[in-house]
């Protein structure tokens, strides 16, 4: 096993270098459990030091094999949609899929990498998740890539990432309420360490402004993507003594929890409430009453993303590290202009 670069270096120089055997290296290469932390720690950065490189598996070579597809969280529809794009792609190359999720967080463990690392996957693709450096440099050195699906956070230079246009989305979304007549208009979006969840606000802020609208800091709220943040935070603003007319949730998935809050609150929607959803996902179309809600093209990111995967494992260059797919919103019942005053 050697790195395909002209000065290659060899597993057993590495091993030399660190005063350890061929066995540990390999051990460390392949993910395995068994060698002690700051052994790994030690054998990694003379990989690192060297710019090793594992020459690719019979499976990645002749484009046969696994593709990981990595969720920060596995629990919803969005999810589902991303998978079928995954596998539009892998399926109709006889690639496999393996799932797997990282417990709500952003970043995943060093064991859950020396899983995958034990795998020897084509390439991962990360949701909503990413790598830190380290890891990065330990999936370069095995020849496995990686991109990323609606990046959680600022990526370094070069990693491919294909997400959508969540400002433009953000914007639309609000001006659609604001053209109705709401001037006191909430936002739910996701978490505030997640980059998407701030994109979209800061197209709810640009629409308000545009319009000489203040932005009220007590109307925007920063949820969790899921129906149970949208419950929360929809029922205290809909208790504050100056309730919102209109709410734009973040996802689909926190307009749903809207809803009910708006609903135990004898509050009708569109009359009393308006509600603005986004993902568009497919449930939205077959709520009481339907959602009117931004268009993600969550199936044709994954898609997207890969198809740039199957390049870089095949050894091609990608032009466009970065790829941001358009956004639509799409009008239905849940909206209208706001109750009259008395």
């Amino acid at each position: 096993m050697t790195n395909e670069g002209a000065a290659a270096t060899t597993i057993a120089e590495i091993a030399k270098e660190a005063g350890v055997s061929i066995p540990t290296v390999s051990k460390v290469l392949n993910g395995r459990p068994d060698v002690a932390a700051s052994t790994r720690a030690h054998v990694e950065a003379i990989i690192d030091k060297h710019g090793y490189r594992r020459r690719k598996s019979r499976a990645q070579r002749n484009g046969t094999g696994l593709v990981e597809l990595v969720f920060h969280e596995l629990d919803s529809a969005w999810a589902g949609q991303i998978i079928k794009g995954v596998e539009l792609v892998a399926g109709a190359e006889r690639i496999g899929v393996v799932l797997s999720e990282l417990g709500g967080e952003h970043r995943p463990r060093q064991e859950w990498l020396d899983d995958v690392l034990a795998r020897r996957p084509l390439g991962v693709i990360f949701v909503l998740s990413d790598v830190d450096d380290t890891q990065r440099r330990q999936l370069a050195s095995r020849n496995i890539p990686f991109v990323v699906v609606d990046t959680a956070g600022d990526l370094p230079e070069g990693v491919p990432a294909v997400g959508s246009q969540n400002w433009s989305g953000g914007l639309a979304a609000t001006r659609h309420l604001l053209g109705l007549g709401h001037r006191r208009i909430a936002v739910i979006s996701g978490p505030a360490d997640v980059l998407c969840s701030r994109a979209r606000v800061d197209g709810y802020r640009t629409a308000l402004d545009e319009a000489g609208v203040p932005v009220e800091p007590e109307l925007i709220r920063y949820g969790d993507f899921f129906v149970g943040g949208g419950y929360t935070h929809g029922s205290e603003l809909l208790d504050q003594p100056e309730r919102p007319t209109a709410i734009f949730a973040g996802s689909d998935n926190q307009a749903l929890g809207v809803l009910r809050a708006a609903r135990e609150r004898g509050l009708r929607v569109p009359e009393d409430l308006s509600v603005v959803g986004y993902d568009d996902l497919p449930v939205s179309d077959w709520l009481t009453p339907p959602l009117t809600t931004v268009h993600q093209p969550l199936t044709e990111m994954a898609s997207t993303a890969t198809q740039i995967l199957l390049r870089l494992v095949r050894g091609e260059k990608v032009r466009n590290s970065r790829i941001d797919l358009a956004t639509e919103l799409v009008v239905r019942d849940s909206t209208a202009p706001p109750p009259a005053q008395d």
